[in-house]
């Protein structure tokens, strides 16, 4: 399988403090990547750089054979191809759900109002929310909201899924449905990298899972290795910690 995302000697400092250091980093195509780690690890940095979000200090990534710089055109081409889902929803309060999953491919992709439209709708109807068409994010709860935000970026039809902790504002009883949506994602063959405290979800779906510590990579490999044998202690203690929260 060809490759979507290869990250090499990626090292990313806020002020004087590194919060990447030296990432390496593949993912082919069909692959659903989870990283894990404790908060501060690194993860969602990670995915902001892959998306171009925040710039690099050193190293490289290479999405869809294309290298990742701070050039507006090109960042502009990149994320039409690369979706990204954050933990706050950021839907515009003030349009309709389907505006909301419309707006994109009309500015965009300079798709017709009626075009957009008939991508949309069967997204909205693939995810139970299609007779919440006309209605305002405020009146929807957090995890049809959450799911609103997926649909809004798989509208541009990306290549490649990034989620950011997209379950963690969640109320518990909302988390599933979520989960769900992503699982079916995963079924479906999307190219995924997932920063995620769900471990249930990573040992399950995930093709591989990357432990992210201080900054690095300290170990990879397939959920039933990771999860079952990890061979770094820090992997190790953090996977004890979380069984022993009830996060497994």
């Amino acid at each position: 399988m060809s490759a979507v995302v290869e990250v090499r000697g990626l090292v990313k400092r806020f002020g004087l403090t590194t919060v990447l250091e030296g990432v390496d980093l593949d993912v082919a195509e069909h692959d659903v990547v989870c990283l894990i780690g404790a908060s501060g690890s690194g993860k969602s940095t990670l995915l902001r750089c892959i998306n171009g979000l925040e710039p690099t200090n050193s190293g490289t990534v290479v999405v869809n054979g294309r290298q990742v710089i701070q050039d507006d055109i090109k960042l502009n081409r990149l994320r039409r191809d690369v979706g990204i889902v954050f933990q706050a929803y950021n839907l515009f309060p003030h349009m309709t759900v389907l505006d909301n999953v419309t707006l994109a491919p009309r500015k965009v992709l300079h798709l017709s109002a009626s075009d957009a439209d008939a991508r949309a709708r069967p997204l909205l109807e693939r995810i139970g929310l299609a007779d919440k068409a006309d209605e305002y994010p405020d009146r929807l709860s957090g995890g049809q909201q959450q799911r609103v935000a997926i649909v809004r970026a798989l509208a541009m039809q990306p290549k490649l899924m990034l989620f950011d902790e997209i379950t963690s504002a969640l109320d518990p009883e909302l988390v599933n449905e979520v989960l769900l949506m992503m699982r079916q994602l995963a079924e479906e063959g999307m190219t995924m990298i997932v920063a995620t405290h769900e471990m249930g979800f990573a040992r399950d779906v995930a093709s591989k899972v990357c432990f992210l510590h201080e900054g690095k990579v300290l170990e990879e490999g397939p959920p039933s290795k990771i999860f079952s044998s990890p061979q770094n202690e820090r992997t190790a203690e953090f996977l004890k910690r979380t069984l022993d929260a009830g996060r497994m």
